[in-house]
């Protein structure tokens, strides 16, 4: 875990992202990077992952879910938003 200024990223990936362990991967590589956020599958089969950190552990995080070969991320879009203070833990929604 890095020191410095914390962002916010809400991220939409596409691709091959669901039924693959993305979710899974993500909660443990973010708990072990010090991030906060969840990740949740969505209806369309993307999915949504709000992250909060340092940039190089969110880049961190990313490089995680490339070492899985079941994960094919084709398509991502990425919003920042401010960060939450106030938020602890990184969570998987939507069981």
């Amino acid at each position: 875990m890095s020191e410095g200024r914390k962002i916010r990223v809400r991220y939409r990936l596409t691709g091959w992202v669901q039924g693959v362990g993305l979710r899974y991967t993500a909660k443990y590589a973010a708990r072990s990077l010090g991030l906060t956020g969840f990740v949740e599958n969505e209806d369309d089969g993307s999915v949504t992952l709000e992250v909060q950190g340092q940039r190089e552990d969110i880049e961190a995080l990313f490089q995680a879910l490339d070492r899985n070969h079941w994960i094919r991320i084709e398509g991502i879009s990425r919003r920042e938003m401010p960060p939450d203070p106030d938020e602890t833990g990184f969570f998987v929604r939507g069981y």
